[in-house]
């Protein structure tokens, strides 16, 4: 079946139950990784989390089959998560399609999070008239819905946020929901709130913790590591640790960058940066203080290596999860070799 994002969480939980293979996709790369996540805690029993690489499974089709109808090592349940590129699953989901069909056995639910792809992809195509299947469309999203969806953050996480507060968050994180959540997080810590213990958030206590959280503060950070400008990186990064910038909503903004670069990149084909028009540049988020980063990042972060990028900041946001006492130092090591890459055109 196919849904699309606005429609996805009021069927999610539906969808969890009944189906086995999910294909995120669409130009906002946030919305689907953020549906993708919460989809993961609807499932009946998530179990242990497998991660394959779109590389990974375009190098070996069959084993996303093999890791699907395995079992953990100690027999526990488990789902399967691929961030990948494009139709990079195609020939993997369609490997895994024809063996479950021939009698291979039941499969664990596959989570296929999949940059610059459209519901026009063959992937979609090969999934979308499946009724074990879904295929979730995420077009970029509008000001008010982001401001909906952050009063309902704030309600699951016991803040009560009125238009203003809400679309300030909505704003400052640039429509992204992840940074949206996180910064709704550490309102409601630093409100001491919780559903049981609901708490009103008001524009000082935004001021109070999330002024140097906005999108320009992030700017300039994001632009010395992806530009590749070395003699900018250590003191950016000093910088970061001194206003005490978030540590995952920063690593959001290198993965709202990556994302915009591999849309453009999609885009541009075998085309010059310089060939798009100005209608073009606006439907693709490029903003004129932006353009001229954006253009230099483009030139070192193209192909395969742009792709190792995308991952790379995804295994880097998992370990910022899971080792949140160290997110800060991590985050530092893990820019700091971005940008040496970066110097590398």
């Amino acid at each position: 079946m196919k849904v699309k994002g606005n429609e996805f969480a009021a069927k999610a939980r539906g969808m969890a139950q009944d189906c086995a293979i999910f294909f995120f996709c669409g130009q906002d790369e946030a919305g689907a990784s953020a549906a993708a996540s919460d989809l993961v805690t609807m499932l009946a029993e998530p179990g242990e989390r497998v991660e394959i690489s779109g590389a990974d499974l375009k190098a070996d089709p069959a084993r996303l089959g093999d890791e699907a109808r395995s079992t953990s090592l100690f027999g526990d349940k488990r789902h399967i998560w691929c961030r990948v590129a494009g139709d990079e699953a195609h020939d993997a989901l369609q490997t895994l399609i024809q063996t479950g069909e021939a009698g291979a056995g039941e499969a664990c639910p596959v989570i296929v999070v999949a940059t610059s792809a459209t519901d026009k992809s063959r992937t979609a195509k090969l999934l979308e008239k499946r009724k074990d299947a879904v295929v979730a469309m995420f077009y970029p999203p509008d000001l008010r819905s982001v401001t909906q969806a952050v009063r309902g953050m704030g309600d699951a996480s016991g803040i009560r946020l009125d238009g203003a507060v809400a679309e300030r968050i909505a704003r400052a994180a640039n429509l992204d929901v992840r940074l949206a959540q996180s910064e709704v997080t550490k309102l409601a810590t630093y409100l001491d709130a919780s559903p049981q213990s609901p708490k009103p958030a008001t524009m000082e206590h935004l001021d109070a913790i999330g002024g140097a959280s906005e999108e320009d503060g992030f700017a300039s950070l994001v632009n010395a590591v992806l530009g590749g400008q070395a003699n900018r990186v250590g003191p950016e990064i000093a910088r970061m640790k001194q206003t005490g910038l978030n540590p995952v909503g920063t690593l959001l903004a290198f993965e709202r960058r990556a994302a915009q670069l591999a849309r453009i990149s999609a885009a541009l084909g075998n085309r010059r940066y310089q060939d798009l028009d100005k209608g073009q540049k606006a439907r693709l988020g490029i903003f004129w203080k932006e353009e001229r980063d954006i253009a230099e990042q483009l030139q070192r972060w193209r192909g395969p290596k742009l792709d190792r990028l995308t991952h790379g900041l995804t295994r880097l946001h998992r370990d910022l999860l899971t080792n949140s006492q160290a997110s800060e130092l991590l985050l530092a090591q893990g820019l700091t070799s971005i940008a040496q890459i970066a110097t590398r055109r």
